[in-house]
């Protein structure tokens, strides 16, 4: 019920970590998402300093700047456990509702930190197999 929640509330994603190649899974699971009709907000700091858009979307250096323009409902991410205590601290400073970790991703101290300030969390879970997975119920 949680999942099916955040799928029906959570319309604009940043993605943390998606990549402009398209043979990746972060390319491919917000490729899906964008087109089941979410909005998607790439936040990558190498793809914004050489300013290319990614999924025809412009590239974020941080959350917080992608924040500054968009309302992030959901920050997705695509990087390693280890790197996920700067986004979880960023997610919560910008207001976000859900912090996901993909598939293989999880760290208990950040989500511990975000679910105490309010932000709903999942982690080593991929959104598109989810997404798919509910998709009668949205």
């Amino acid at each position: 019920a949680q999942l099916t929640t955040i799928l029906q509330t959570c319309h604009t994603i940043a993605v943390v970590g998606l990549s402009p190649k398209v043979h990746r899974d972060s390319y491919e699971v917000s490729q899906y998402m964008q087109a089941h009709g979410y909005r998607i907000v790439p936040v990558n700091p190498v793809a914004a300093a050489l300013n290319t858009p990614i999924l025809g979307e412009k590239v974020y250096a941080s959350l917080t700047e992608a924040a500054q323009a968009e309302k992030i409902d959901m920050v997705d991410c695509f990087r390693n456990s280890e790197d996920i205590p700067p986004i979880a601290e960023e997610a919560i400073k910008i207001g976000a509702k859900v912090l996901w970790m993909q598939l293989g991703i999880a760290h208990e101290a950040s989500a511990t930190q975000a679910e105490a300030a309010g932000l709903t969390v999942v982690q080593n879970r991929c959104l598109l197999i989810e997404h798919r997975r509910l998709a009668h119920l949205l």
